[in-house]
This record gives structure tokens, C-alpha cells and sequence, in this order.
């Protein structure tokens, strides 16, 4: 049975992709409204309790037009800004508090054998989520659209070897603390990732994204100092194991399209969107 959070959450996603389809004749909030078969009332509560400003704002943060403002403000300084505004205001990045630790040479090639992983299911924003840690960090997070067997099936594609316990222990909780708390107040976050050196160099540099921003997959092959690795690059972001932490839906076109992602094109606009109206909230 879905979740009452779920359930918003799909209205909300359907919105958003009425809203981002239609964005160029600005619809009206009964247009939205209509679309999820809902009041103009109930929709726009339901909308600001959810991403704390109005649909119509919120239209603002998925258009082009502001993707390339944000691009062209931060072409220079995105990755040498240590101090860029973060959720709350204090400016802390991601790299400030998350930590990655890459597997042993063993570890990567056994297939997590030795490794006990402990995982759960949990709610967020934008849907359920998978969470897993080993004893060092977590490993893994992903959206789950599909029933929670399958989704832990390809938990176990990852980590065939290792012994599983269905547990949301203390770093698991330390990592969902992203969505509801002030940075300030966030214990420090350790992953314990499987991939490539390059692999790491590339969700090193995601972290360094801060909430808010953009980057594009030639900023990042750029700032790892390989220009012309932007199909390497592309693929390390999508190969990203750890959803939202290391936030490869910050990568975006270098035209100001929002392109693809992994857990869904539509969920990648409600994250930068929802990112942007967070800032918003804290600067007001």
C-alpha cells in the first residue's frame, strides 16, 4: 500500500511535468490544477507544503532561460567557492561534511564479499528510497519505482557476495538528515563507495556542487583537468550509486536543458526546483 507521502509526492511530479511541458504559455494555477484533479486550493497548499513556494515560482527554477543565468554566474568560481550558500546559509558544501572512502582493490573485485550490509526503506521528498551501509559508510541509495524486491535485487547485483540485514542503523539516519535539517546540525556523512579511481575523482567533484547550482559534464571534465573526457564523465555521473548525496541531478546541458537522469527526468527537475526554492526560503 502506497504511502500518504508517496502519493503527494506522484501528484506533485505530475504537476511539475505538466508544468515543465507547458512552461513557454505559462499555465494558470487552475490549469495545474486540473491537470492532478485538484482544487486550485488544495493544489496550491499541497505545493507549498511541499517545495515552500507557489507553482508559478517554482515554474521559474525549471525553465532554460534561469539554468543558463546560473550557469553563466558560476562559469569561474562554481568549484573554487568554499563558502557558497548552502541549505542554511551558513555556507557549508557537500564536500565539508560528506566523506568518501573508495572499497579495497579486494573489496571492488569479490563483490562485497566479507562485507555486511545492512539496508531499509525509507521515505524522502521525491519517493522511496533504498538505503544500504556497510560498517564504514553508506553504499548505496536509490529511488524505488518498482516493488522493494526488485529494488533489492539490484542492491545485490552491486554487492553479490555480502550478507544482508534489514536495518536503518545510525549512518544510514545520518545521511537522510539532508532532506529535513539544517546543514549546520548535520553529523558528518561517510560513504563507502565501489568504483574506479576515476569514478571517484568525478563524485568527488559532484560534491562540490552546492545546493542551488549547476554544473555541466564539460565543467566537470574541466575542473578534473581532462577537457575532453565528457563522455567519461557523463558515464561516471550516471553510474553515481548514491542518489542525492553526491548530486549528479545538479549536471545539466550546456544549452540549459535539464537532460536525463538516472531515477527519472521529471524527479531531477522536482530536485533542482525544490533545491532552488529552498534557498529562496532561507535568503527570505
Amino acid at each position: 500500500m502506497e504511502t500518504q507521502n508517496e502519493i503527494d509526492y506522484k501528484r506533485i511530479a505530475q504537476a511539475i511535468e505538466y508544468l515543465k511541458l507547458n512552461y513557454k504559455r505559462q499555465p494558470t494555477l487552475d490549469e495545474a490544477a486540473a491537470h492532478v484533479h485538484l482544487s486550485p486550493f488544495h493544489f496550491q497548499r499541497m505545493f507549498k507544503d511541499w517545495a515552500g513556494i507557489s507553482p508559478k515560482q517554482f515554474l521559474q527554477y525549471l525553465s532554460i532561460e534561469h539554468a543558463k543565468s546560473i550557469l553563466r554566474e558560476k562559469q569561474t568560481s562554481l568549484f573554487d567557492a568554499a563558502f557558497e550558500t548552502g541549505l542554511s546559509g551558513t555556507g557549508r558544501l557537500h564536500d565539508l561534511f560528506v566523506k568518501i572512502e573508495g572499497m579495497t582493490p579486494g573489496e571492488y573485485k569479490n563483490g562485497g564479499e566479507q562485507l555486511h550490509i545492512n539496508y531499509s526503506f525509507t521515505e524522502s521528498p521525491f519517493g522511496t528510497l533504498l538505503v544500504a551501509s556497510t560498517p564504514k559508510g553508506v553504499c548505496y541509495m536509490a529511488f524505488v519505482d518498482e516493488p522493494e524486491p526488485d529494488a533489492l535485487a539490484k542492491l545485490r547485483h552491486n554487492f553479490p557476495n555480502a550478507t544482508y540485514h534489514q536495518l536503518l542503523d545510525q549512518l544510514q539516519q545520518n545521511a537522510l538528515q539532508i532532506f529535513t535539517q539544517d546543514w549546520s546540525q548535520l553529523d558528518n556523512v561517510k560513504l563507502h563507495l565501489k568504483g574506479t579511481a576515476f569514478q571517484l575523482k568525478v563524485w568527488e567533484a559532484l560534491l562540490k556542487v552546492p545546493m542551488g547550482g549547476l554544473s555541466t559534464y564539460a565543467g566537470l571534465a574541466g575542473i578534473l583537468n581532462n577537457p575532453n573526457a565528457c563522455r567519461a564523465v557523463g558515464s561516471a555521473v550516471g553510474d553515481n550509486p548514491v542518489a542525492f548525496l553526491i548530486p549528479c541531478h545538479r549536471v545539466i546541458r550546456s544549452t540549459g536543458e535539464i537532460g536525463q537522469y538516472h531515477w527519472g527526468s521529471v524527479r531531477k527537475n522536482a530536485m533542482i526546483g525544490w533545491e532552488a526554492a529552498k534557498l529562496l526560503v532561507v535568503a527570505g
